[in-house]
């Protein structure tokens, strides 16, 4: 009586593909406990089928082979349970990022489009500010701009100038079409820091806009763009330009997402006489 199994009978046992377990192995994930010298037909000991089982399990959750590795060679319990927690981190973050998609979407299909928000045109004036400017993938803007906001105000702050108006955003449009371009971050004040690290100096161009406040986080930040888009269209002459924001109330003044303001702007050629 033999105490291994042949691979197929260790798929069957494991429910792993044959086609996995030799993917596995050759990862050095689960090395079979015997390879035929000639053949190379793999046989597994009994005492693997748990390993096997952990293996899947850790799949099923989508771990990554590399952390089911660190977690099947570490040398201590409190390294294995630290990359089992942070992957958990990971998913319960994943998680929350769907069921915040998902109540949009229900959002979505339950209330359409809101036509009634009110748009307004304004015309904004050149403005010397303390700016962050990178290219940034679409996938990382939200939280490129979080950091860049922290930047420049506590560079100012520690340069002790006063903020001439609120945060504000430049993006391009390549940011949207190609999902990477420009973004700035630039905050409005005077006299004009001495630049330090990332932060620079420069003065934002005037422009007409038409501009809408978007409530909440900027999970639903597409709406309040789509309405706008919207009302330009038929209303308005829109231009080349980038959008702009400008973040009336933000994570610097409170972190309840719900009464986050933020005023996006539209490039347009202003057609109505100024007030």
């Amino acid at each position: 009586m033999t105490s291994t199994l042949p691979i197929g009978d260790f798929s069957r046992a494991t429910h792993l593909s044959v086609k996995m377990l030799r993917h596995y192995h050759e990862l050095g994930l689960l090395e079979p406990a015997d390879v035929d010298a000639d053949s190379g037909y793999r046989r597994y000991a009994a005492g693997q089928i748990v390993t096997a089982q952990v293996i899947r399990r850790f799949r099923d959750l989508d771990m990554p082979l590399g952390d089911i590795h660190a977690v099947l060679q570490a040398r201590d319990v409190e390294t294995r349970n630290q990359v089992i927690a942070s992957h958990l981190a990971r998913l319960e973050s994943s998680l929350a990022r769907t069921r915040e998609t998902v109540a949009s979407l229900r959002g979505l299909l339950d209330r359409p489009q809101d036509s009634s928000v009110p748009v307004d045109h304004r015309h904004v004036a050149a403005a010397p500010a303390a700016v962050i400017t990178d290219i940034v993938d679409k996938a990382e803007v939200v939280a490129w701009y979080r950091g860049a906001m922290g930047e420049v105000a506590a560079t100012l702050s520690a340069q002790g100038i006063n903020p001439a108006g609120p945060l504000g955003g430049i993006f391009d449009t390549e940011l949207f079409t190609e999902d990477r371009g420009q973004a700035t971050i630039f905050l409005p004040c005077h006299p004009l820091p001495q630049p330090v690290g990332r932060v620079g100096t420069t003065v934002i161009p005037p422009a007409e806009l038409a501009t809408i406040v978007h409530l909440g986080s900027s999970t639903e930040v597409d709406r309040t763009y789509g309405a706008l888009a919207d009302y330009v269209t038929q209303h308005a002459l829109a231009v080349d330009g980038p959008i702009r924001e400008y973040y009336l109330v933000g994570p610097s003044d409170t972190p309840d997402e719900s009464r986050w303001q933020t005023e996006v702007g539209w490039p347009i050629f202003q057609t109505r006489p100024r007030a």
